[in-house]
């Protein structure tokens, strides 16, 4: 399937892999996408820890941006924040939801800035915009801010959800995507794909490469949240699902080389 969001660049198929190539050798014509948006969980940033931020852990992560960036593919990035606060597990145990989930924004925008400053470090130029405004620590939302940043080369990272309760970084990093105008949402996770059921708990799993946004809307896939699987698919933007704890994996899935699951429009 071709996506005309930008029909100058031939876009990623499950069933494309080109050939390998080493990293260094590679180019911006070697891409599969021009823009993309990159889903981190909040979880992801823990490492081995049970709680917080491991520094290797962002420091990793801030090195696989780096390389795709290198590539001349502009990125941008949104960060949960469960590994601080979750905001459902806080209504679950007697606060208010709007309360919780308010706490738990302010906890992506805490991640944003430690990725934020992982990249800096290795002289990646970076942006946080946070859709909450908090003018003496990162700039506000603004779209067409955001596109000229991407423009320059920079990586921008979207912190504090959509600003509004009731709705999930998942959802914040489809409605990003989206209105950044991005070729595909990437979603960093702990597999390398989508599966019928948690592989690591069901050993006899099954592995899918590819599914529509209905495949997983009727089967009820734990992907992402319906309100951001419906918006991808109103929006053609495909979703590609990857295993972020593997070295160079962000790379490998842009240039459309590596295990990922690709789930897009059917027909």
């Amino acid at each position: 399937m071709v996506y005309d969001r930008h029909p100058e660049k031939t876009r990623l198929t499950a069933g494309d892999r080109p050939q390998s190539k080493p990293l260094g050798a590679l180019m911006a014509s070697d891409a599969k996408f021009r823009r993309v948006l990159l889903k981190i969980s909040g979880e992801g940033l823990m490492g081995d820890r049970d709680y917080g931020l491991d520094n290797t852990t962002v420091e990793r992560i801030a090195a696989e941006v780096q390389s795709v960036r290198d590539l001349g593919v502009e990125v941008c990035c949104v960060v949960g924040g469960g590994n601080i606060f979750r905001g459902l597990s806080g209504a679950a145990k007697g606060m208010e939801r709007a309360a919780a989930d308010n706490m738990g924004m302010l906890a992506t925008v805490m991640n944003a800035l430690a990725l934020q400053n992982a990249l800096e470090a290795i002289n990646v130029d970076t942006r946080v915009q946070s859709a909450i405004p908090m003018p003496s620590v990162c700039e506000s939302f603004i779209r067409r801010r955001a596109i000229r940043h991407l423009e320059k080369g920079r990586v921008v990272i979207f912190a504090a959800g959509t600003g509004n309760p009731f709705f999930t970084t998942d959802t914040a990093a489809a409605l990003r995507a989206v209105e950044m105008g991005c070729d595909a949402l990437l979603k960093a996770s702990q597999v390398d794909g989508v599966y019928s059921a948690d592989p690591k708990k069901v050993k006899d799993a099954v592995r899918y490469d590819t599914l529509t946004f209905h495949d997983v809307l009727a089967r009820d896939l734990a992907v992402m949240d319906a309100s951001a699987i419906s918006l991808c698919r109103e929006n053609n933007v495909p979703i590609v699902v990857f295993d972020m704890h593997t070295d160079k994996a962000f790379a490998e899935v842009v240039l459309g080389r590596g295990r990922f699951t690709i789930i897009k429009e059917g027909g």
